[in-house]
Order: C-alpha cells, then sequence, then structure tokens
C-alpha cells in the first residue's frame, strides 16, 4: 500500500468515507494506516523522534537523551496490524499521552528541556499536532464503533528499567482508567498472552499497575468520549536495547515483533467475539486481506534466483550401479568411489544475491519471518552443496538437517527390536516394472494431474519426484509387490507430487522452492499417507528406523562399510538393501537427512491424531514449524487451498490390520 501525504481533514474523510490507504500528514507527525476495517487499532504515539528545525536550535536536551525517553520500535511491534496509528514526533516537543495544556514540557524528568524559552507561536503550532492526532484517533474510534458496536485500542509503550532499584516486568499493563468490572476478562485476557511472550534472560511476567499506571490521556480521551471502547495501555521493558548506549537488538526487536502480533490477534478475537458483531469465522479475518505487491516482488526475485537449485538433483551419484558392482566384487572391502555431476551454480555469487533482497519491506512480520528462514537456509544448502564430495559436506549437511535426537534414538530401537507381525506375508510376488508404471500413470489419472513418469537409473531410491519438471522418476530395476507399489504411489504421487502440483498453482512461489527443512514435514505426510492407505508394514517401519540408526552411526564415525556390515549382520538386509540404505546416508561426503523420515512421520501423525487440519501443510514443500503462518496465510486469501488432496487423507481404510499398527504407533515418541 502506498503512503498519500494528505492533511488530517483529508484523512478524516477517507475514515467516514470507509477507505483504506496509508498516510502521513503533511508536517510527519503522524502515519495512519487503514488496511481493513476491524474492531480494534494499535497506538504507538512515542514512537517518533522528529523535532522540527526551528525547536532544534531551542532544545536543551541532545539526541541520546531524548531517545532514551521515547518509546522507539513500538511502532515496529504493531507493523503487522492492519490500523494504526503512529506518532512521528518526539514527545519532548508535544506529549501526545498528556492533555494539552501540559503537553509541552518546560522540565521532565529532572531536567530542564529548553535551553531558550519557547515562543506562542512554537507552542501553538505543536499543539496543532497534538489536536490533530485526537481528532484523527476519534474519527477512527468513532467509525470502528459505528460498524461493530464496540472497540479496542493496544497502546503501546515502553519503558526504561534501569531506574528502578527492584525486579520489574516485562510488560506492565495499566487500569486505573479503565472500567475492570465490565471489561476484567479482556484485560485478563492480554495479560495471559503477553505472558506467553518469552524473551531471553527474561522473566515472562505481565504485571498489572505495577510500574505505570495506565494514566496517560490517550487512554483518558478515548475512555471519556466512548463508552464501549476500552484502551489497554501497555509498557514493555526496554529489554530489546542497551538503555546506555542505545544500541538496538535487532534478534529481539523481531521476536517481539512477531510474539506482539500473536498477542494482539488473540486477545482480539476474544473482544471481538464477545463485545461486537464482528462475526470470525477465520482468525485471517483479523488482518489485512490479499497479496501485497511488495511480497510479491520479493518472493519473483528469490524464485528467479532459485527455480533451478535441487539439491536431491545434485546430491545423488552418477555411477550407483557401478560402484555397486564393484563393492560386491571386491567383498565388500573398498568403499564406494561416488562421482556427481557438475554443480550449476556459483556459491558466493548466489548468496550475494540473496543476501541483496530487502525482506525489511515485507509489511507482515509473521510472513517476512518465514521469507527471512526461506533464504537463511539457502544459505545453508548453498555452502552444502559447494563442499559436496569434501569432508565439509557432512558438517554442512548436520548444520542443515541436524542428526537423530535421543528420542529419535528410542523410536528406532523400539521399531526394531518389534516381533514380525503372523499376519503379514514374508514374501510376495514383485510387479514387472511395466506393471508400476501403468499404475502410476493410472493414479496419476485419478489424481487428474499433469506430470510425467520416466524410467532413470539416476535415482537412488527406487522412485522419486523431481519437483521442477513435475516428473516421477523409477529406477528400471526397482522391485515392488502389490502392497508396496501402493504405499509408494501414496508416498510420491499422494503427497509428493499433489506437493508439488498445488505449488504450482499459487502466486507466491515460495512454495515450490521449500520451506526451511521441509523433508521433515513432507516425508512426515508421505509416510503418515501410506498408513492412512492401509499399506504401511513393519517392514516398512524398519527401515525408517534402520536409517536412523545408519545415520547416528556415520555421525560418531562409522565408515561405509561398518554401515554396511551392521545391516547385513544385525539387522539381516540383503546386500542390496542395506547398499542402498548407506548410499543414501553417506552420498555427497554424509547426509544425514534420512532420519527425518521417522521423526516427520511421528509429528505429522500426533498432528493428525488431534484433529488438525492438514491442508495447510499440502499447498506446497512446507514445514510444520510455519503452521500457524500458513493457515493465516490461507485465511487472508494471500494463498491459495490446496486444489489436490491426499486421498487417504480425505479416506483412509480401516482395515483389520490397523488396529496393531495403531497399537505399534502409539508407542512412538
Amino acid at each position: 500500500m502506498t503512503t498519500q501525504i494528505l492533511s488530517p481533514e483529508e484523512i478524516i474523510r477517507l475514515i467516514q468515507s470507509g477507505e483504506t490507504f496509508e498516510a502521513q500528514t503533511r508536517d510527519k507527525s503522524l502515519v495512519v494506516k487503514v488496511e481493513r476495517y476491524v474492531p480494534y487499532l494499535c497506538t504507538a504515539i512515542h514512537a517518533g523522534g522528529r523535532l522540527r528545525e526551528e525547536l532544534q536550535k531551542k532544545i536543551a536536551l541532545d539526541e541520546y537523551q531524548r531517545w532514551y525517553e521515547e518509546d522507539p520500535h513500538t511502532d515496529a511491534f504493531i507493523s503487522s496490524l492492519p490500523i494504526t496509528i503512529v506518532g512521528g514526533d518526539s514527545r519532548y516537543e508535544y506529549d501526545l499521552n498528556r492533555r494539552p495544556i501540559a503537553a509541552i514540557y518546560d522540565t521532565a524528568w529532572g531536567k530542564d528541556v529548553w535551553s531558550k524559552k519557547l515562543s506562542p507561536r512554537d507552542q501553538s503550532k505543536s499543539l496543532r499536532k497534538h489536536d490533530n492526532y485526537y481528532q484523527i484517533l476519534h474519527a477512527l474510534v468513532t467509525e470502528l464503533e459505528r460498524r461493530f458496536e464496540a472497540c479496542l485500542v493496544f497502546d503501546i509503550h515502553s519503558y526504561n528499567w534501569q531506574r528502578w532499584d527492584r525486579q520489574v516486568p516485562l510488560f506492565n499493563i495499566g487500569t486505573a482508567r479503565v472500567d475492570e468490572a465490565r471489561f476484567g476478562p479482556y484485560i485478563k485476557k492480554w495479560q495471559n498472552e503477553l505472558e506467553q511472550i518469552e524473551v531471553p534472560n527474561e522473566p515472562s511476567v505481565c504485571a498489572i499497575n505495577d510500574v505505570f499506571m495506565g494514566l496517560g490521556y490517550n487512554l483518558e480521551y478515548i475512555s471519556a468520549h466512548f463508552q464501549n471502547t476500552l484502551v489497554l495501555a501497555t509498557e514493555v521493558k526496554k529489554v530489546y536495547c542497551n538503555e546506555s548506549s542505545g544500541e538496538d537488538f535487532p534478534d529481539v526487536v523481531r521476536l517481539l515483533q512477531r510474539k506482539f502480533k500473536t498477542a494482539i490477534l488473540q486477545t482480539a478475537e476474544f473482544f471481538a467475539d464477545k463485545e461486537t458483531t464482528f462475526r470470525l469465522s477465520k482468525p485471517g479475518m483479523l488482518l489485512h486481506k490479499g497479496l501485497d505487491p511488495e511480497l510479491k516482488k520479493i518472493d519473483t526475485a528469490l524464485y528467479r534466483m532459485l527455480k533451478s537449485f535441487e539439491l536431491l538433483a545434485f546430491v545423488n551419484p552418477t555411477n550407483t550401479d557401478a560402484e555397486r558392482k564393484r563393492f560386491f566384487k571386491k567383498n565388500y572391502s573398498e568403499p564406494p568411489q561416488f562421482r556427481y555431476a557438475p554443480i550449476k551454480i556459483q556459491p558466493f555469487s548466489l548468496k550475494q544475491q540473496l543476501g541483496g533482497l530487502k525482506t525489511q519491506n515485507i509489511s507482515d512480520v509473521s510472513i517476512r519471518y518465514l521469507y527471512e528462514s526461506v533464504i537463511n537456509s539457502y544459505f545453508d544448502k548453498v555452502d552444502l552443496l559447494a563442499s559436496l564430495n569434501t569432508e565439509k559436506f557432512l558438517f554442512n549437511s548436520l548444520r542443515y538437517f541436524g542428526r537423530p535426537s535421543n528420542a529419535d534414538l528410542r523410536n528406532a530401537q523400539y521399531l526394531s527390536l518389534l516381533p514380525p507381525i503372523p499376519s503379514e506375508p514374508k514374501r510376495m510376488a514383485n510387479l514387472p516394472i511395466e506393471e508400476v508404471v501403468e499404475a502410476f500413470r493410472e493414479a496419476m489419472d485419478i489424481y487428474q494431474m499433469n506430470g510425467k513418469i520416466e524410467l532413470s537409473k539416476r535415482v537412488i531410491s527406487q522412485v522419486m519426484v523431481l519437483n521442477s519438471k513435475k516428473t516421477v522418476l523409477i529406477r528400471p530395476d526397482a522391485n515392488f509387490n502389490k502392497r508396496e507399489l501402493a504405499a509408494l504411489i501414496e508416498h510420491e504421487l499422494g503427497v509428493h507430487m499433489v506437493t508439488t502440483q498445488n505449488s504450482n498453482l499459487q502466486d507466491l512461489k515460495i512454495f515450490n522452492l521449500g520451506m526451511p527443512v521441509n523433508t521433515r514435514t513432507q516425508e512426515g505426510l508421505a509416510i503418515l499417507a501410506e498408513y492412512l492407505s492401509g499399506n504401511i508394514s513393519l517392514k516398512r517401519l524398519k527401515k525408517l528406523a534402520s536409517r536412523v540408526r545408519v545415520v547416528d552411526m556415520m555421525c560418531n564415525g562409522a565408515d561405509f562399510q561398518q554401515c554396511f556390515n551392521y545391516l547385513i549382520q544385525s539387522e539381516l538386509y540383503t546386500p542390496k538393501d542395506a547398499f542402498s540404505i548407506c548410499t543414501r546416508v553417506f552420498r555427497g561426503g554424509g547426509f544425514t537427512k534420512d532420519y527425518l523420515y521417522l521423526s516427520g512421520f511421528v509429528k505429522i501423525l500426533r498432528m493428525y491424531e488431534s484433529d488438525s487440519d492438514l491442508s495447510p501443510l499440502l499447498v506446497g514443500k512446507t514445514s510444520v514449524e510455519f503452521y500457524d503462518t500458513l493457515s493465516e496465510m490461507m485465511d487472508r486469501e494471500i494463498i491459495k487451498k490446496p486444489k489436490y488432496i491426499s486421498h487417504s487423507f480425505v479416506n483412509p481404510k480401516n482395515e483389520s490390520t490397523q488396529g496393531i499398527y495403531n497399537y505399534i504407533l502409539s508407542g512412538l515418541e
């Protein structure tokens, strides 16, 4: 939304006409944003530090002394919300939180403010800006009460904690001038939400009337003029900067941005449901709807840089078959020497381009954090690819994918120790490769997808979806029985191709590129599809467990032959299957991602069991860590609902064997 330069009267006319806009007053004293009319608004009246030129010659305080008593970054804390009013001027010129008669200080906090006396004209000019703010505020609250019968105002400030000689709270809500008998539940809700915010090295305490009582004029004015509007005057301890030096702590500022947005939305939803005529069918209705042009611009640039970057396509060895034959011919005595296709990227140049993306221009803090996380993940993936087939590859893989946790290892051990299931056949006939290809084609037709199915020796696994080309690659020598084929169709088409196809229908291409460590979520969904379709087997679960154990062995220093021999001797794999598992784990120099299949399955299974809507995770190559942001973006129509849904998620099968697996899977941590 482009910021207009308008007079206060023009801003008020836009409000009264129900227009959406973002405007700065011509004197730069205020920025008013109305992206969508909702029954709440946010103010940061002390966020600015501007002092007009003629007053700079008369002020007795330097820039740091003024900054010390202002509320820097409080505008950032509310920037993602749809209706905001942000003060641009220093409170030392006029204080919007004081009555007009007392708005211009002579002395403040024990210091003389002016070295030269202000003229009546100086004061009149400042008080006119004070009056403009309250006229705009009055018009805005009037309009919101007219539309919704009631309104909630989040009045955000900050305070200096080092001047206190006792422990003071992270947040303080001032309620001395609030009708607590009527508005008590909403004050309590706001307090509870703020206490969910965790800042490093700070107790998550939100007090009421501790360091401040809520006696400011912003609250006083609104309460006096509007009986159905609640003002939550809130102070945040300045833990996001160094009070002594003026240095900011950007990570804490960004954290508070994200957490304030969540807390405000949760409280506004509670208030709107109880006090207003606003009917909330989904939380995203309390935010701006539609695609931000700046977001689209950054997304397009990011996709242009990364559309040809497919990690697995580069990490798969080009000589797997030849090295397997050599390994077997040498009686497993010499490790395979894998070769890889030339890397078609310039790592330093690509990282430079990624670093130049101006994510700070993305207005919504949650979406900005999503994009920043994706960009940071590609920094790691570029380093991973640049170190292919070197000693650094394992280090970079650990940095990006991590390694099995103690819980992962316990789950792997639990599955590996399970006895055979009597009802499961020990052997089933393998299907001809022609039948396999035809079955995949038929399944793709049922999904009504446009995609390719090709036979290829370029892949290590028997089947793989090549995301960038919407292609299913099947090894010509792949062996599947009927149940394994059904499971793979659910896995590869029902999830991997589903998320590929859905990602290509989105206006934002980030869902095609993939979220950070999306392997955990995507493979978790895929294993869940196998399970819900009735095609999971104990053999399959044990293979997932074996991958976890082999990854852990490699991380602890075991080599290819040691892991291979372990699988042959301790877990009774055939040499061919043992070689395949070890190749997956040791390719590139040590690829740890395969442990994520089991941990991802457990995570997604628990979400499914709790009746969570999995559709936000199917819009593309998503990560469960961003589930709330994805759900919100769907509510706000920034992303489309998935066109394709895994069939097994819609119609899960309840076969007689499922009871056994329900019991088995309940034992996973």
